[in-house]
C-alpha cells in the first residue's frame, strides 16, 4: 500500500512538472509572438499593380491574343509618356482599421498615419476602411485623434464603412472629410452606457461582509459588492452625461450638417437611413 502511495505521489509530481513546463513554454511562445508583432514594420502593397494583374487576367480570358498584346502595349506606352513628362498620379493611401472594445489597433494606426504624413504631398488622399462597433471612450478618443492628424495636415480623409461604425466607431468616422457607407452598414449609436451587477444582497444572505475604503467623495460611485447609494448613482449619471456632451461636441465640430440632438439618441441606422439624416 505504501509503495502504491509513493508511486502515485511520484506520478503527480511528474504530472505537475509537465503542466508547469507546458505553461512556461506556452508563456514563452506568447511572449515571443507579441515581441515579434511589436518589431514588425509596416507592410506596403501597391494596389494599382494588384488591380492591373486582375484586369490582365480577365483581358486574357475575353480578348484575343493579338488584341490583348495591343492593349498591354498601349498601356505601357502611356506609362512611359507620363514618366517622360514627370507627371505624378495623385496617390490614395489605404489603411484598414478593425476595432475591438479597447481599440487595440490604435498603436498600428498611429504608426501608419505617421508613415503616410512623412511622404504625402498635395493632392494625395487617405482612405480608411473602418470596422468598429465601439468600446471604451478614452481608447476610441485616441484612435479618433490619430485620424484627426490627417485632417490637420489638410489631406482629404475618406472613411469607408462596409459593416459597422457605431458608438466609438462613429466617434472615429465623424472626423472624416467624407464618409462612404454600404447601404446596410450600421452607423450611429451616439450614446454612452455604464452597467454592472451588484452582489450586495446575496453577500448579506451568505453572511459575508464587504469592506471598501476610499479617499475622495466620489472615488467610487457604484460598486459590485458594496451597497450602492442614490448619491453615487446620480454622480455616475452626471459623468455619463458629460461624456455624451463631449461626444456630441466632437460630432458637431466635424459634421456641422448633422442635427446632433436628433442623431445623438443612442440609436443606430443603416447606411441608407443615415445618409438621409446627414
Amino acid at each position: 500500500m505504501l509503495e502504491y502511495v509513493f508511486d502515485y505521489g511520484l506520478f503527480l509530481a511528474k504530472l505537475g512538472t509537465v503542466v508547469v513546463a507546458i505553461v512556461v513554454v506556452g508563456g514563452f511562445i506568447v511572449s515571443e509572438m507579441r515581441r515579434g508583432a511589436e518589431q514588425r514594420g509596416l507592410t506596403v502593397e501597391h494596389l494599382n499593380r494588384r488591380f492591373e494583374e486582375l484586369g490582365d487576367t480577365v483581358s486574357r480570358a475575353v480578348l484575343g491574343k493579338a488584341q490583348f498584346k495591343q492593349t498591354a502595349k498601349q498601356r505601357k506606352a502611356e506609362r512611359k509618356e507620363l514618366d517622360k513628362k514627370g507627371s505624378r498620379r495623385q496617390r490614395v493611401f489605404v489603411i484598414d482599421f478593425k476595432g475591438d472594445i479597447r481599440a487595440t489597433a490604435t498603436t498600428s494606426l498611429r504608426e501608419e498615419v505617421s508613415a503616410i504624413l512623412a511622404v504625402a504631398s498635395e493632392g494625395d488622399r487617405v482612405l480608411v476602411r473602418l470596422e468598429n462597433a465601439g468600446g471604451t471612450v478614452h481608447e476610441h478618443g485616441l484612435a479618433a485623434s490619430q485620424l484627426l492628424r490627417i485632417r490637420q495636415k489638410e489631406l482629404p480623409l475618406i472613411i469607408a464603412v462596409d459593416k459597422v461604425a457605431a458608438s466609438g466607431g462613429y466617434l472615429m468616422a465623424c472626423v472624416a472629410s467624407h464618409i462612404i457607407a454600404a447601404p446596410f452598414a450600421i452607423i450611429g449609436s451616439i450614446g454612452v452606457i455604464a452597467q454592472l451587477p451588484n452582489f450586495n444582497r446575496w453577500l448579506e444572505e451568505k453572511g459575508v461582509d464587504f469592506e471598501q475604503v476610499t479617499a475622495g467623495r466620489f472615488k467610487r460611485t457604484l460598486t459590485l459588492f458594496g451597497k450602492n447609494t442614490e448619491e453615487g448613482r446620480e454622480k455616475l449619471r452626471e459623468e455619463i452625461e458629460d461624456v455624451h456632451d463631449l461626444f456630441k461636441t466632437q460630432i458637431a465640430t466635424h459634421r456641422p450638417q448633422l442635427d446632433v440632438e436628433q442623431g445623438a439618441t443612442g440609436e443606430y441606422w443603416y447606411g441608407t437611413r443615415a445618409l438621409e439624416l446627414g
